[in-house]
C-alpha cells in the first residue's frame, strides 16, 4: 500500500508541473528561441516577442506561420497550440509586417519599426515579390548602402567593397550584359550623393521610395469570379482590394478602396464585396481554399480597421509615441549635428594629423636626408680639414720658405748692393788703379826719358871727360914729356871739376838705378794689386750671378715652377801687363 500511495504522489507531481514548449522566432535580422506555457496564448507569445525587440508599434506585425502549402499568422485570441502550428520543437515563427502603412513617413513612428520595415521590403524587392525597375533598383540599393556603411569614403571604400552584398533583383542583373564591376560603379555613384544622411534617414528614403511601387504592401490570392473558374487574382492591401488578371500584377482590372466598400461577406467558398453605392453592381468571387479563405478575411478585416482608425484621431498611446519619436528626432537630430561636427572636426583633425605626419615624414626623410648629408659634410670636412691641416703645413712651410727666401733676397739684395757697392768701389779703384798705372807708365816713360836723357849727359860727360883726358894727355905730353907725374897748380881747378863731375855721375847714376829698381818693384806690386782687382772682381760677379739664380729659383719654387739651370757668365775681367811699363785692363761686358 505504502509503494502504491508513493506511487500515486509522484505521478500528482508530474502532473502540477507546468509544460512548456520551445519556440523559435525568426526577425529580419535576428533569431529569439522562447520557452512558452502551454496555456499561453497567441497575444501572449507576440507581446513577449515585441517586448524583446522593443517594438510598440504591434499593430503592424504578426507570427507567421507555415502550414502545408500555404502561410498563415498566428491569432492572438486563441491558444498557440490550439491553432494548426508546426507540431516541432522548436515551433518556428517569422515575424514579419502583416499590414502596411499608406505613409510612411506619417505612420512608422519608432526607428526600430521603420528598421523592421525597411529589411522586409528590401527582402521582397531582392526576391522579386515586388517588382522594381533597374533605375529605381539602383537608388534603392543606393540608399541600402548608405544605411548600412554610412557616408562614403573613397579612401576606405575601394572598389569591391560590395562585393558580398545582395543588393539588385536577380532579374535586373539578368536583363543587362553588365559585370558586377559596373553594377557597383552605378550604385557607388549614387551612393557617393547621400553623404550626410544617417542610418534611419536612409532606410525611410527606401521606404518612401518603396511605397510608391505597384506591388508594395500587396498580398495576393488566386480566386476565380464564377463557376466557369476564371483564373483571377485578388489583392489586399492597405488601399482596398484589388483585381489582376493571372499574368499581370501591377495594373489591376478593378479596384475597391476601403472608403467605397460597405461590407465583406464570406460563406466558405464565396466572397461577396458589397460596394458603398448601392447604384453599383456586388462582386463575388470564389476560393477554393478553406486557410485562404480565412486569411483573406482576416487580412481584409486588419487592413479595414486600420484604414479606418488612420482617419480618426490618434489614441493617447500614438500621441505619447509620436511625440516621444518627435523628441527623440529632434534630439538625435542634435546628437547628429554635434556628431558631424565632432566628426568635420576629427576629419579636419585627422587631415591635420595626416598633413603633419606627412610633413613629419618629409621633415624625417629630410632630416635623414640632412643627416646624411652632414655625415657626408663631416667626412668631406675631415678631409677637407686633413687637406687644410695639410695646405696649412704646405702654407707654412711655403711661407717659412718665401721668409727664408724674402731674408735670403733681402740678403742678396744687400749683398747685392754691397757687392754692387764693392763693385763700384772696385771699379773706382780699378779706375784709380788705371789711373794711377797711366800715371805711373807716363811717369815711367817720363823717368825713362830723363834716364836716357841723363844718360846721354852721362855719356857725353863721359865723352867729354874722355875727350878732356886724352886733350889733357895730350897737352901733358906735348909740355913736361920728360917729366914725371906733377901736380901742377894751373890744373888743380880742372881736375876738381872732373872729379866733381864723375862723382855726381856715379850719384846720378845711382839713383837713376834706385829709381828703377824701386820702378820695378813699384811695377810688380801694381801688377799683384791688379791681378788680385781681377780675382775679386770676377768672385763677386760669380757670386752676384750665383744670388741672382738663387733669388730665382726660390721665387719659382715659391710659385711652384721648376728651378732653372744656374746662368753661367760669358764675361769675364781680363787685365795684361803690357811691354814698357804699360797696364791695360779690359772688362768685357755679357
Amino acid at each position: 500500500r505504502s509503494g502504491a500511495a508513493s506511487k500515486m504522489s509522484i505521478l500528482g507531481l508530474k502532473k502540477k508541473q507546468p509544460k512548456t514548449f520551445k519556440v523559435k522566432v525568426i526577425t529580419m535580422d535576428a533569431e529569439m528561441e522562447f520557452s512558452c506555457e502551454v496555456k499561453w496564448k497567441g497575444k501572449d507569445l507576440f507581446d513577449l516577442v515585441c517586448r524583446t525587440v522593443g517594438l510598440r508599434e504591434t499593430w503592424f506585425f504578426g507570427l507567421r506561420y507555415t502550414v502545408k502549402d500555404t502561410y498563415a499568422w498566428l491569432k492572438t485570441e486563441k491558444r498557440v497550440l490550439d491553432q494548426e502550428v508546426p507540431k516541432d520543437s522548436p515551433i518556428t515563427f517569422h515575424f514579419l509586417a502583416k499590414f502596411f502603412p499608406e505613409k510612411v513617413e506619417e505612420e512608422l513612428v519608432q526607428e526600430i519599426t521603420q528598421h523592421l520595415f525597411f529589411l522586409q521590403v528590401k527582402k521582397q524587392i531582392l526576391d522579386e515579390e515586388i517588382f522594381c525597375s533597374p533605375e529605381a533598383s539602383v537608388l534603392l540599393a543606393s540608399y541600402a548602402v548608405q544605411a548600412k556603411y554610412g557616408d562614403y569614403e573613397p579612401n576606405f571604400h575601394k572598389p569591391g567593397f560590395l562585393a558580398q552584398d545582395e543588393l539588385l533583383p536577380k532579374r535586373v542583373l539578368m536583363q543587362y550584359q553588365m559585370t558586377a564591376d559596373m553594377w557597383e560603379e552605378k550604385i557607388t555613384a549614387w551612393y557617393a550623393e547621400h553623404r550626410g544622411i544617417a542610418r534611419d534617414e536612409a532606410e525611410m528614403d527606401y521606404l518612401k521610395i518603396a511605397q510608391d511601387l505597384d506591388m508594395y504592401g500587396v498580398s495576393y490570392f488566386a480566386i476565380t469570379q464564377n463557376k466557369r473558374d476564371t483564373d483571377l487574382l485578388l489583392g489586399v492591401d492597405a488601399q482596398g482590394l484589388h483585381i489582376y488578371s493571372p499574368n499581370s500584377k501591377l495594373n489591376p482590372n478593378k479596384s475597391f478602396p476601403w472608403s467605397g466598400i460597405r461590407n465583406i461577406s464570406y460563406s466558405e467558398k464565396e466572397f461577396t464585396i458589397k460596394p458603398l453605392d448601392k447604384k453599383k453592381d456586388v462582386f463575388k468571387f470564389y476560393s477554393s481554399q478553406l486557410r485562404v479563405n480565412k486569411l483573406i478575411l482576416q487580412l481584409c478585416i486588419g487592413n479595414h480597421d486600420l484604414f479606418m482608425r488612420r482617419r480618426k484621431v490618434d489614441s493617447i498611446e500614438v500621441q505619447q509615441m509620436k511625440s516621444q519619436a518627435k523628441e527623440e528626432k529632434a534630439r538625435k537630430k542634435v546628437e547628429r549635428q554635434i556628431l558631424a561636427r565632432e566628426k568635420q572636426m576629427r576629419e579636419e583633425a585627422e587631415r591635420a594629423k595626416e598633413e603633419m605626419e606627412r610633413r613629419l615624414f618629409q621633415l624625417q626623410d629630410e632630416a635623414r636626408l640632412a643627416n646624411e648629408a652632414l655625415l657626408r659634410s663631416e667626412e668631406t670636412a675631415d678631409l677637407l680639414a686633413e687637406k687644410a691641416q695639410i695646405a696649412e703645413e704646405e702654407a707654412k712651410l711655403l711661407a717659412h720658405k718665401a721668409a727664408e727666401a724674402e731674408q735670403e733676397r733681402q740678403r742678396i739684395e744687400a749683398t747685392a748692393l754691397k757687392t754692387k757697392e764693392e763693385k763700384r768701389l772696385m771699379e773706382q779703384k780699378m779706375r784709380e788703379a788705371e789711373q794711377l798705372a797711366v800715371k805711373l807708365v807716363e811717369q815711367s816713360e817720363r823717368r825713362s826719358k830723363e834716364a836716357d836723357h841723363l844718360k846721354q849727359d852721362l855719356t857725353e860727360a863721359k865723352d867729354a871727360e874722355r875727350r878732356a883726358k886724352q886733350k889733357l894727355l895730350e897737352i901733358t905730353k906735348t909740355s913736361y914729356p920728360r917729366l914725371s907725374k906733377p901736380h901742377p897748380p894751373s890744373l888743380g881747378s880742372g881736375s876738381m871739376r872732373i872729379d866733381f863731375k864723375d862723382s855726381d855721375m856715379k850719384r846720378l847714376s845711382m839713383e837713376i838705378e834706385r829709381e828703377r829698381l824701386e820702378y820695378v818693384e813699384k811695377s810688380k806690386h801694381l801688377q799683384d794689386q791688379l791681378k788680385e782687382l781681377k780675382s775679386e772682381i770676377e768672385s763677386l760677379k760669380l757670386e752676384e750671378q750665383q744670388q741672382q739664380a738663387g733669388v730665382y729659383s726660390l721665387r719659382n719654387e715659391a710659385r711652384g715652377y721648376p728651378p732653372e739651370p744656374p746662368y753661367m757668365p760669358h764675361s769675364n775681367v781680363r787685365t795684361t801687363y803690357m811691354p814698357h811699363s804699360k797696364v791695360r785692363t779690359t772688362l768685357h761686358a755679357p
